[in-house]
């Protein structure tokens, strides 16, 4: 009766063995299956990790052969992810370690969103820039191509008044005295001089051509103007004289010899025309006056 009960106490402590022993097994077994677990879940995060860096280090370096931003700043970045991703490589299946790598990735992640940011907004001014640029290029063309046709306008103009000086030296021109403008009505088709305005007919004017020794022969012509009191300038018969912009009452022809000359010719106006005043004669040859004289008219 003692042996069996030895017996069945032995069987307990075996059976009880037996039962720590497959638990120890299953819960060995559970541990490995978590430790694997964790293990391809590191190896996963790690090769994200890896590929993350990587991404960014190249596009950290092609900004870097861009020349958009810092480049001091860019140096450090890459330098950064280099560190990061030596550590990375070397990294033991170790979830602080993990999270630490995370953590350095998310802060470089949004120093280089600030620098992208930088970078666009340096890429917009350099558009900018650059369109300025072509504008102030266009507008300076535009301002030579002005100044250049300005500049041979200023030459052309040079050229002309040099020849016009060396014309005015060389031409000779008359010299004159005794200019004296009158007015006069009309009797039976004959002239009689008188100084009422209302009733006169014609205005003329007359003056003396000095001599000149140098004269050979040749015609010259000369122009009669006759400013009324507002100094406008009077028609003859409703016709006037435009000589290079200048106006004239009358153009006359006349022969000079070289010796004095006295020349007198006239303009004829609608009777009553004429109002009160002092009136003017002048004389010119080409645009040059010459002579001039006043006369009054009641």
């Amino acid at each position: 009766m003692e042996s069996q009960d030895t017996t069945f106490n032995y069987k307990i402590i075996l059976a009880a063995l037996v039962a720590v022993i497959i638990a120890i097994l299953i819960a060995f077994y559970y541990s490995y299956a978590q430790s694997q677990n964790q293990i391809n879940y590191l190896e996963d995060q790690k090769n994200l990790l890896v590929k993350d860096m990587t991404l960014m280090k190249a596009d950290v370096d092609r900004l870097a052969g861009l020349n958009e931003v810092n480049e001091i700043e860019l140096q450090t970045s890459s330098e950064r992810i280099g560190q990061l991703l030596d550590s990375v490589g070397q990294l033991n299946f170790n979830i602080a370690k993990l999270r630490e790598s995370q953590k350095a990735l998310r802060i470089l992640e949004a120093k280089y969103d600030s620098i992208k940011i930088n970078n666009n907004f340096l890429r917009y001014t350099n558009g900018q820039l650059a369109n300025r640029f072509e504008q102030t290029k266009r507008e300076l063309e535009q301002l030579r191509g002005q100044a250049q046709s300005l500049q041979e306008a200023e030459a052309l103009v040079r050229e002309k008044n040099k020849e016009l000086a060396k014309e005015l030296k060389v031409k000779s021109y008359l010299k004159m005295s005794n200019a004296e403008g009158s007015g006069f009505r009309l009797r039976a088709g004959r002239p009689i001089k008188t100084n009422k305005a209302s009733t006169i007919e014609k205005l003329r004017g007359c003056v003396t051509i000095l001599a000149n020794p140098n004269e050979t022969g040749d015609i010259k012509v000369i122009y009669l103007q006759f400013l009324g009191p507002d100094m406008t300038i009077i028609e003859d018969n409703s016709n006037l004289v435009s000589v290079s912009g200048n106006i004239y009452s009358k153009r006359v022809e006349v022969v000079y010899t070289g010796k004095e000359i006295s020349v007198c010719d006239a303009i004829t106006v609608p009777e009553g025309s004429l109002i009160e005043g002092i009136y003017t004669l002048n004389v010119f040859e080409d645009e040059r006056l010459l002579a001039s004289s006043e006369f009054q008219l009641k």
